[in-house]
C-alpha cells in the first residue's frame, strides 16, 4: 500500500506539501482515534468539478498576455492543475455579463445568433477544451428574451408567457446546436437559474407546476425531436427547498422520463440533510452543485482561511450527501470582483491583478484542488466512520481503484487520527487550519 499525502497549511505557507506515509499492519487491539474506511461500500458516481465561464471571466481572461493565458488554462484544466472537467455557461446574459443581451429579438427567432459570446466566452472555452478535450458543459438561462416575458424586460423577475413556451424550448435547441457548431457539447441544461428570486439582474420566476410543465411538455420533446440527448435539471437554486421542489415536480406524470436530476446552490446554508433525502428518494437522478461564491453583493477580499474552509466544507458536505458534481461560480474575475453590469461583485478563486499583467490565486483555489485534482470522473463515494466531528472528510474510489481521502481541520489546534483501511493502519496528524488529501494505491 502506497500512501501519498498532500497538505495545504496556510499557517506554514505550504501548498501541496507532498510526503509519503507508511502503513503498518493493524495491532490486535487498537480502538483509539480511528477513522474507518470501507472501500467495498460505494454509492453515487462523480461527474466532475468545474466553474462557470461567464462573460466577466472571459473578459478578465482576455486582458492577460498569451503566456499568462496558457498558464491559467493549465492551472485549471490540466492534470497537473485542478483537472477541471465541467464548465457552466449562461444562455444569454447574466449579472456577470458586461451588459444585458439575448440571442434573438424577433419572435420567430429568425435572427438567433451567439455572435456576442464569440467575443469573450467562446475564446476562453476553446482554450479550456484544448487542454481538456473531455470538458463537459452545463448551461443555464437567467432570462428568456424580453418579448417572451409578461414584464417585457430581462431583469426584475417576471414570468414566461404561455404563448412562448414552445418558442423558448426551440431557443434552447438553437443554443445547443450553435455551441455544437463551435465544438462544445452541452450535456446538461437547467431550466432557469434561481427560479424563486426576483433579481435586479436577469431573472425569471417559475413555480414547480410551471417548471415541470415546461420540462415535460416542451423542452424534453424539443430535445428529442432534434436528436439531442442533453439532460434536463430542475431548480438550480438554494438547498433549503430541494426536497419540496423535487417531490412537487417528480410527482407529475412524465417527469421521471423528462427530468434527469436537480441542480442546487449553497447560499441559504448547509441543508445537507435535504441532499441526503433527495439521494435516498431518487437514487437514479443527478444532483449537481452549480453555484457557490463568497463576498457577493458587497465585494470585499475575504480572509483567506475562512473563505477556503467554507469552500471545502461545502464540497465535503455536498459529496457526502449524494452530490454527483461540484461547479464553482466565476472561474476568474477582475481585481474588483467583476465586471458585473449590476455591480453584484464577488470573489473568485482566481482574480486578475490590478494592472492586468498577471492573475492571483486565492487560497480557495488550492483547497478546491484537494478534491478536483484527485477525485476522478467516474469515482464512487465510499463510506467511512470517524471518532470525532472535529475533522471533516470524504472518501472516494477512483476508476483505477486508487482511494482518495480528503480531511480538513478548521480548528486552532492539531488533531491526530489513525486511518484504518483494509488491514492497514496509518497514523497521521492534521495540523490546525489545514487540509490534506491522501492518495492510496492499494
Amino acid at each position: 500500500m502506497k500512501v501519498i499525502r498532500y497538505e495545504t497549511n496556510f499557517n506554514k505557507n505550504l501548498y501541496y506539501n507532498l510526503t509519503e506515509l507508511k502503513a503498518k499492519r493493524l495491532p490486535k487491539r487498537f480502538e483509539s482515534q480511528i477513522i474507518n474506511i470501507y472501500p467495498e461500500i460505494t454509492s453515487q458516481k462523480i461527474i466532475g468539478f468545474g466553474a462557470a465561464v461567464t462573460e466577466a471571466a472571459g473578459y478578465a481572461f482576455s486582458k492577460l498576455s498569451q503566456e499568462k493565458k496558457g498558464a491559467l488554462i493549465n492551472d485549471y484544466f490540466s492534470k497537473d492543475g485542478l483537472n477541471y472537467s465541467l464548465a457552466r455557461l449562461s444562455i444569454g446574459s447574466c449579472d456577470f455579463s458586461i451588459k444585458s443581451y439575448s440571442y434573438a429579438s424577433k419572435r420567430n427567432l429568425s435572427d438567433f445568433s451567439i455572435e456576442k459570446d464569440k467575443q469573450y466566452i467562446i475564446p476562453m472555452l476553446k482554450k479550456s477544451i484544448e487542454k481538456n478535450p473531455n470538458l463537459t458543459c452545463l448551461a443555464s438561462p437567467w432570462s428568456p428574451p424580453w418579448f417572451m416575458k409578461n414584464t417585457f424586460i430581462l431583469t426584475l423577475g417576471g414570468k414566461l408567457r404561455s404563448k412562448y413556451r414552445q418558442a423558448w424550448a426551440d431557443y434552447f435547441v438553437k443554443f445547443i446546436n450553435a455551441y455544437k457548431n463551435e465544438g462544445f457539447d452541452i450535456k446538461y441544461l437547467t431550466i432557469q437559474n434561481e427560479p424563486n428570486a426576483i433579481q435586479k439582474w436577469e431573472s425569471c420566476l417559475y413555480d414547480s407546476k410551471h417548471e415541470a410543465d415546461f420540462a415535460i411538455n416542451y423542452l424534453y420533446p424539443a430535445l428529442k425531436e432534434n436528436n439531442l440527448d442533453t439532460k434536463i435539471l430542475i431548480w438550480d437554486h438554494n438547498k433549503e427547498r430541494v426536497i419540496r421542489r423535487a417531490i412537487e415536480e417528480f410527482s407529475v406524470e412524465g417527469s421521471r422520463e423528462a427530468i434527469s436530476g436537480m441542480a442546487f446552490h449553497y447560499y441559504s446554508g448547509d441543508h445537507f440533510e435535504n441532499l441526503r433525502m433527495f439521494r435516498n428518494l431518487y437514487p437514479d437522478k443527478l444532483l449537481i452543485h452549480t453555484e457557490c461564491c463568497t463576498g457577493y453583493s458587497a465585494f470585499k477580499q475575504c480572509d483567506e482561511i475562512p473563505n477556503a474552509e467554507l469552500y471545502a466544507h461545502e464540497i465535503i458536505g455536498d459529496l457526502n450527501s449524494g452530490a454527483n458534481g461540484f461547479i464553482d461560480w466565476n472561474i476568474m474575475l477582475d481585481h474588483e470582483g467583476g465586471p458585473n453590469h449590476k455591480k453584484n461583485f464577488c470573489n473568485s478563486p482566481v482574480m486578475l491583478s490590478e494592472d492586468s499583467s498577471d492573475y492571483i490565486k486565492n487560497l480557495s483555489f488550492t483547497y478546491i484542488g484537494h478534491f478536483s485534482k484527485f477525485i476522478q470522473v467516474g469515482a464512487e463515494k465510499i463510506e467511512y466512520s470517524k471518532y470525532t466531528d472535529k475533522l471533516e472528510l470524504c472518501a472516494f474510489k477512483n476508476p483505477d481503484n486508487s482511494i482518495v481521502i480528503v480531511i480538513m481541520n478548521k480548528f486552532d489546534w492539531n488533531i491526530d487520527y489513525n486511518l484504518w483501511i483494509d488491514d492497514k493502519l496509518i497514523h497521521d496528524t492534521v495540523e490546525s487550519h489545514s487540509i490534506i488529501t491522501l492518495n492510496i494505491q492499494c
